[in-house]
């Protein structure tokens, strides 16, 4: 239990002195791919939110989505990339595959739909190689390019700002 606490402290410190460095990328182009890093903790509703970017003109098989679990149990399947606090090093790396491939692609669009800050969540949205970083007021202003002020249950309300601010900044 310390330990984890200790690792959480070291890495959470790492991300934020290396938030105060960052350089924004701008992309100028159209958004045409989406990834999404979510914490299923307290948001089960991946399917909608994805929904929700297909009816917007987001082709499917243009998004990808990468999901955080506190606690996976040892048999469990899963149809989507998942990951843990587990697969977090100390040394602010990760040793999963799939998460290191999520951060490597070069998405349009990121949508960081967490509305907690936990470290693991906090760092693949900082090395993300994303163009524009959307998530949610209550995390890091530094991490993400636009903030949306709402809760994360009501992906209703955040699908709608998001297009409606896309569409002000001529990105669809």
């Amino acid at each position: 239990m310390f330990l984890n606490y200790f690792k959480d402290f070291s890495t959470k410190k790492i991300v934020k002195n290396s938030l105060s460095n960052v350089k924004h990328l701008t992309t100028d182009g159209l958004i045409k791919t989406v990834g999404i890093v979510f914490d299923e903790t307290y948001f089960y509703e991946r399917e909608a939110l994805v929904q929700e970017l297909i009816q917007n003109g987001i082709e499917e098989n243009n998004i990808k989505v990468l999901v955080y679990k506190d606690k996976i149990k040892k048999n469990e399947t899963f149809e989507y990339p998942v990951f843990s606090h587990k697969d977090l090093s100390w040394h602010a790396t990760f040793d999963k595959r799939e998460v290191n491939d999520f951060i490597k692609e070069p998405f349009d669009l990121l949508i960081n739909y967490y509305d907690t800050e936990k470290v693991a969540l906090l760092l693949v949205s900082h090395l993300s190689k994303a163009g524009f970083k959307v998530g949610f007021t209550s995390i890091d202003k530094r991490l993400n390019h636009f903030m949306i002020n709402t809760n994360a249950e009501n992906y209703k309300v955040f699908m709608d700002e998001l297009f409606k601010y896309l569409k002000i900044l001529n990105k669809l």
